[in-house]
């Protein structure tokens, strides 16, 4: 009996031992979404998503991708830190009619297991340098080609995948069909949705191998599974480094500044048109999200010394406060979902209020000193010659029929309007200011303006 209470109080004892390590072992899977063009914005929505799923120990993080493609040296950096994740990334191109285009198939080929949803396409990534100004594509010489056919194609064989298709995606501008990527060996699974990518990608090995890690076996089929949404902050930022919003904002805001140029006094063109042209600027994404954020912080700062100068009864102050806030949540951004980027979220709530009362404080400031300069300019002036008249003052030399007077502290040489004398010590009103010298008139009874 004995023995049978001690068996069962070991067992007991295993069990409560045992049950927070098992408890800490669920497997996480962190799911994130990134869509539209590839800027350095996108490159820190990669990081930060990246990062967040490191810190928490998940088993994989799914990047749901949607992109027509984006620049260059964004998608290298792009590259760069999923070849170092400590974690497995999936790239899962969704949903059906998206696409990993350009940009975003070299990102693709980059990652440790690619996924498509039906009705998806990924190719089509020869290099461009832009547009002309007839809207025709401008193609990279031949030297520019060869470097991304060699790095695609080098990407597909680290991965294991069909090197021939990769350089067709650009020697020959091809796109196909996740069946078409699957039959060809470019994907390893095609799924409708999440929970069916998490079914079939369950008990896979990586194509590439994770930093310190080398190739693992995925286990995701039951992972609880947590989701970093955008935030409001990389929607706005979607929308302007969309190329034809960015090119808009730019020519609107040159003409902006052109129009207040051509129309001074009114500044309200030129206002608008700095913002947005900087906007066109930061949607061009050749700025991260610090480096746009201290852009617009300097542009505030343009603006509160503006109205400092040239006071606009608050135009350049709310204008100031508006680039502020933008500028400020932009330097420190916080969180999308439970993600950290530069602060914890707890720090950011605290950051963001910081930033807010900053921004009504240097408005308060600048708003109170251009009031003081416009009543200021506005004061009328006391020390003019045209004041001087109708004032009175105090011979202190016989106005015969010049002589000198003090008036206001000071002593005027005067004249006696009708050549009278005015003795020492007699009051003198002046009448009339010929240059330096007033002419006075004897009064009697009358205080002296000194």
């Amino acid at each position: 009996m004995k023995s049978r209470v001690a068996m069962v109080a070991v067992v007991l004892l295993f069990v409560l031992l045992f049950q927070p390590a098992v408890h800490g072992q669920e497997k996480v899977v962190y799911v994130a979404k990134v869509d539209g063009m590839i800027t350095g914005y996108t490159v820190d929505q990669f990081d930060r998503y990246i990062s967040e799923a490191e810190r928490n120990n998940a088993e994989a993080i799914i990047i749901e991708l949607n992109t027509p493609g984006g620049r260059g040296d964004a998608m290298q950096e792009i590259v760069t830190r999923i070849e170092s994740a400590r974690i497995p990334v999936i790239i899962y191109v969704y949903p059906s009619g998206g696409m990993a285009a350009s940009a975003g198939t070299y990102i693709a080929l980059s990652s440790h297991l690619i996924a498509m949803a039906p009705g998806t396409v990924i190719g089509a990534c020869r290099p461009i340098l832009g547009y002309g100004q007839n809207g025709s594509i401008v193609e990279a010489p031949p030297k520019i080609t060869n470097f991304y056919v060699a790095y695609l194609r080098e990407l597909a064989r680290m991965s294991g995948r069909n090197e021939t298709l990769a350089a067709e995606f650009i020697t020959e501008d091809r796109s196909v069909t996740p069946e078409e990527a699957m039959k060809y060996g470019v994907i390893e699974v095609i799924a409708t949705d999440l929970d069916d990518l998490l079914q079939k990608a369950d008990g896979m090995e990586t194509k590439m191998p994770v930093e310190g890690k080398g190739k693992v076996v995925l286990h995701i089929k039951n992972a609880d599974v947590v989701y970093l949404e955008p935030s409001f902050r990389d929607t706005v930022v979607k929308y302007i480094t969309d190329p034809t919003i960015a090119y808009l904002l730019l020519n609107i805001g040159f003409i902006g500044l052109i129009f207040g140029f051509l129309t001074p006094g009114w500044h309200v063109p030129e206002t608008i048109g700095a913002i947005l042209l900087v906007l066109g600027l930061i949607g061009l994404g050749y700025f991260g999200y610090r480096s746009a954020g201290l852009i617009l912080i300097v542009l505030a700062m343009i603006f509160f010394i503006a109205e400092a100068l040239t006071p606009t009864f608050g135009l350049f102050t709310v204008a100031g406060v508006v680039t502020f806030v933008i500028g400020g949540i932009l330097l420190f951004s916080g969180t999308g979902a439970g993600g950290e980027y530069l602060v914890t979220s707890e720090t950011y709530s605290v950051l963001r209020i910081a930033i807010l009362v900053m921004a009504i404080l240097l408005g308060l400031f600048f708003l109170f000193g251009a009031a003081t300069v416009v009543r200021a300019h506005r004061k009328k002036p006391e020390a003019g010659k045209e004041e001087l008249i109708g004032k009175v003052g105090k011979v202190v030399e016989d106005v015969d029929p010049e002589g000198v007077i003090k008036l206001h502290g000071e002593l005027w040489k005067a004249e006696s309007r009708d050549g009278s004398r005015i003795p020492v010590g007699e009051k003198a009103k002046v009448v009339e200011v010929r240059g330096l010298t007033l002419i006075v008139e004897k009064v009697g009874g009358v205080k002296e303006g000194e």
